[in-house]
Formats: C-alpha cells, sequence, structure tokens
C-alpha cells in the first residue's frame, strides 16, 4: 500500500524504544465469564494500569522525550478534557520541564485535581464559548512553549500506536488468533496508531473504532471520505471522546486502515461500566468503556469468527460519577 502518511510502523518501533525505560506494559486480560457470553475469546486491553489511569501517557512521553535541552526549559503547553492533561504532565513530571495545561472548566474534578498534583498549570476555559486551541497556541507563543497537541502530532500517534504492538504480541503469547479489534475514538490518535502497527504487523485484524452516539464524527467521516463534524449541541457522558472532528494527520491514517465505526448510546455505556466492575472487576471510565459497549451490545460488532480485542482506554472518572452509575438500575 502507497500512501503518504504521517506515521509509519518504523515510528512505531521507535516510540517502542524511547518509551520503554517509563511506560507501563499494560496486561491484556481474559475473562471467562465474558467470553461465554461473546461465544469467542476476547481479550481487553486495560490501559486504565498506564500511568496516570489512561494510554495518553504514551504519546506524552514520546513527544515530550523528543524536545532538545533548550525547548524542555521553555515547557510545553497542551489542551485536554483530562487524559492527555494528566498524561503530558506526568511526562513532564519526570523529564523535570514545566507544563501548562488548558482544560475544560466543567472537565471531571479527579482529572483536574490529578493534573495539578502532577505540577502542571491549569488554565480553565468554557467549553461551549471558547477555542481551546486558540488558548493554548497564544499560551505557547508568549512563552515560547511546545505546543503538544492531543492527537494530532507524528509523535503523539506513534506513543499510542506502541498499545498496539503490545496487543498483538501479547495476543500471540497467549495463544489467541485475533481477528478484529475494537478502539475508543474521539481524535483518532490512539486508533490511528494501533491501525498502522496493525497493518504491518497483524493485517488479518480488521479494526473498528467505536464512538458515543451524536459524537460519531468518524465513523460518519469513514463512509463520507472526508472529515466531519460534531453538532455543536451534541452531549454525552463521554468526556474523554468529545474531539468536535477526526485531526488533520489521524483521519487519513484512519480511513485508509479502519474496517468501520461503530457507535454506542451514553446508556450501553452505562452499562459496560457496571459490566465492568461486576464482572471484570474493573474501573472503567465512560470514554474508556465504549469498545466494551459495543462488544455487549447485539449485533453491532460484524461477525467474523476468531478472537477480538477491546481496548479499555482508561479509568479516570469521578467517584460521585462512578457511584451513580453503580448504583442506578440498567
Amino acid at each position: 500500500m502507497s500512501l503518504n502518511l504521517a506515521i509509519t510502523i518504523d515510528d512505531i518501533v521507535d516510540a517502542a524504544r524511547v518509551i520503554a525505560p517509563a511506560a507501563v506494559r499494560t496486561p491484556l486480560l481474559e475473562n471467562a465469564a465474558l467470553n461465554e457470553r461473546c461465544g469467542r475469546r476476547v481479550l481487553l486491553k486495560f490501559e486504565g494500569a498506564q500511568h496516570t489511569g489512561s494510554f495518553k501517557f504514551r504519546g506524552a512521553y514520546n513527544r515530550l522525550a523528543r524536545l532538545d535541552a533548550a525547548e524542555r526549559a521553555a515547557g510545553v503547553v497542551a489542551w485536554s478534557s483530562g487524559n492527555h492533561a494528566q498524561g503530558v504532565a506526568a511526562a513532564a513530571r519526570m523529564l523535570d520541564m514545566p507544563a501548562t495545561i488548558v482544560m475544560p472548566a466543567d472537565a471531571p474534578a479527579i482529572k483536574i485535581a490529578n493534573t495539578r498534583a502532577l505540577g502542571a498549570e491549569v488554565v480553565p476555559y468554557d467549553r461551549l464559548r471558547e477555542s481551546r486551541e486558540e488558548i493554548a497556541t497564544e499560551l505557547a507563543r508568549t512563552r515560547g512553549a511546545t505546543l503538544v497537541p492531543s492527537f494530532d502530532d507524528p509523535f503523539i500517534i506513534a506513543g499510542q500506536g506502541t498499545a498496539g504492538l503490545e496487543i498483538i504480541d501479547q495476543a500471540a503469547d497467549a495463544g489467541a488468533e485475533l481477528t478484529q479489534l475494537l478502539v475508543c475514538c474521539g481524535g483518532g490518535g490512539l486508533t490511528a496508531g494501533i491501525a498502522t502497527a496493525v497493518s504491518a504487523r497483524a493485517p488479518q485484524i480488521d479494526v473498528h473504532t467505536v464512538e458515543p452516539a451524536r459524537f460519531d464524527d468518524t465513523a460518519r467521516s469513514l463512509r463520507s471520505g472526508r472529515r466531519e463534524t460534531v453538532d455543536p449541541d451534541a452531549r454525552s457522558i463521554c468526556d474523554a471522546l468529545l474531539a468536535p472532528s477526526p485531526g488533520a494527520l489521524t483521519f487519513p491514517i484512519n480511513h485508509a486502515l479502519v474496517k468501520s465505526g461503530l457507535v454506542v448510546t451514553d446508556d450501553q455505556v452505562r452499562d459496560a461500566m457496571r459490566f465492568a466492575f461486576s464482572t471484570l472487576k474493573l474501573v472503567v471510565e465512560p470514554g474508556g468503556a465504549v469498545a466494551l459497549a459495543a462488544l455487549l451490545a447485539a449485533g453491532l460488532v460484524p461477525e467474523r469468527d476468531g478472537a477480538i480485542a477491546v481496548v479499555l482506554s482508561g479509568s479516570n472518572v469521578d467517584p460521585a460519577d462512578y457511584a451513580a452509575i453503580m448504583s442506578a438500575n440498567s
């Protein structure tokens, strides 16, 4: 396939080398009750075990580790609803550089608190009236800092792709013949990285994105062939997946390599979170549960023989919100 895409498998392999001393090789879990329910082997990539509780540390560390001494001294600026914020803050602390994060004022309190606890400066904004990109870009310009996008950056995408390399290797170690892989999708960085790894190392695997209803811009974009946008009035409990459109760098990758886009409702996400807690004994945040929600929804995932991998992308959920979801009736 001759495509001019933002990254290659070599970039992901190099990212794996760079992050190896710092990142966690997260587990690929299997549960007998889930296998029985689905009638096939299901392998769960639990990124809640990563530093800061989500996959975002992978890309953040890969990006920040590439900065030279002068760039590190000037620091970094990022925007995020929470998981990228914490990933950048943690990587910056490890690499001894200042970090400023532009975060929506209504982001989960635990994500804001954790970002500050990691030593980053948090700049709040109104997600309905202000542009996080404009605020962050201006901060980076005035401070001489490096801007660290949440997904539209080759080093970020390559870093997230290391999760794909791990899935392929761990599935082989488990003797599982993967044919499908479900990945949560916001801006598309995790999907783009994983899809690049899969297309190079295990092309028999079909990669499917999963998004919350009304934030299905990637699913619609995959069908139309162009970058679609989200209705400004759209709302979802999946705070980690509320990007307004696919990335300029991520979408060409995903359009070339992803099989299809799936969509789940907030109620299906809540059901998946309850299943993860009660049956899998895992805490998963709403955005991190969408791929599991798709798996559990009857008839949503295209039928195919073989094992399926599901990325549980994060575990950062406010205790009060989580308690309300756990205690509610399905």
